[in-house]
């Protein structure tokens, strides 16, 4: 029996380049929590957290970005910050107790990580911050780490890209779905892959892409990305335009997917055996990323999943597209 750990609606993407995105991140921030289901004041958490980062973008960095989507697994909001100048030259004392920024909300850093269930920050300077704060009701499992960003392409109200995460027996099954284009059909494309995944996802992955591919057989088709976690030992099977890597020990591999499209085009599978060893990351995205990322992926390996989604699509979205990443580290320290 399967249990549902998420399913990744999309993320409400906000540019901070004047002071009154620093309301509109509040008001976002606050809405996307009561969606997700945060219950009593952690709304309103979520909601002072966005707006001291919109603040502290406004006010300091350049090319600011907010990203603030429901979390994969329970019920919670990841807030993240992500910019491309000027960096912070002495985190420790950003961080610390008291520290303010002239003209913000006066919350600071500091403030900002002790309303966090989860917080992580890494900079650059002279290149660029990203800071990523996770608002969680209470209870939520944080195993394993799991992050998402999933962005609609400019003009568009939805997203054709979906990630998933399910725990199915002894491990995990991540998905990242790219429905053909994007808009309302590109996104009703992805829901029927995904409706077609739910039934079982823990079920052999030649057998589930076959399900996949006809619950997509009466929409415009889809890109798929599957990878099943057991232990320190996984298989992938990707069909289509979508990529999946693993960052292990100092190295990143990529994971091919074979040509063709779920719903319209399915060829035979290919099941890969894939090694994961404790402390791997996994990233599967759309092609709404582009993959110039992974030749210098091993400088992201440290970084936590929910800056490392936001890394990416920061620095290397496709515009022109809707963009997708799911980021998964699993529990252990590297050999």
């Amino acid at each position: 029996m399967s249990t549902p750990l998420a399913t990744g609606e999309f993320t409400r993407h906000l540019r901070v380049d004047h002071v009154s995105a620093v309301h509109v991140a509040a008001r976002v921030a606050r809405t996307v929590a009561k969606a997700a289901g945060l219950p009593s004041s952690l709304p309103d958490q979520a909601a002072v957290v966005a707006s001291e980062l919109a603040s502290n973008l406004d006010k300091h960095a350049r090319e600011g970005q907010l990203y603030i989507s429901p979390v994969l697994h329970g019920t919670g909001v990841d807030i993240i910050a992500a910019d491309t100048g000027p960096g912070m030259l002495d985190v420790d004392r950003c961080l610390a107790d008291g520290h303010t920024t002239t003209g913000t909300l006066g919350a600071g850093l500091g403030a900002i990580r002790r309303m966090a269930a989860e917080f992580a920050v890494h900079t650059v300077p002279g290149e660029g911050t990203l800071i990523s704060a996770r608002v969680l009701a209470p209870g939520t499992t944080r195993t394993p780490p799991v992050a998402h960003v999933n962005v609609p392409a400019p003009g568009e109200e939805v997203s054709g890209d979906l990630a998933a995460v399910r725990e199915t027996g002894a491990g995990f099954t991540l998905l990242v779905v790219d429905g053909l284009g994007h808009g309302p059909d590109a996104a009703a494309a992805s829901a029927a892959v995904l409706e077609a995944f739910d039934r079982d996802p823990a079920r052999p992955l030649p057998a589930l892409f076959t399900e996949l591919h006809r619950g997509a057989r009466q929409t415009r088709g889809a890109a798929v990305a599957v990878l099943r976690q057991r232990g320190t030992r996984g298989e992938f099977l990707g069909i289509g335009n979508v990529s999946a890597a693993v960052l292990a020990g100092g190295s990143a591999r990529q994971l091919l997917s074979l040509p063709g499209v779920v719903g319209l085009r399915l060829p035979p599978a290919t099941v890969r055996p894939v090694e994961l060893p404790p402390g791997t990351t996994v990233v599967l995205h759309s092609d709404g990323i582009s993959g110039d990322w992974l030749p210098a992926a091993t400088t992201s390996a440290g970084l936590v999943p929910s800056l490392l989604a936001g890394s990416l699509v920061h620095r290397h979205r496709v515009t022109r597209d809707d963009s997708a990443v799911l980021a998964v580290k699993f529990p252990g320290e590297p050999a």
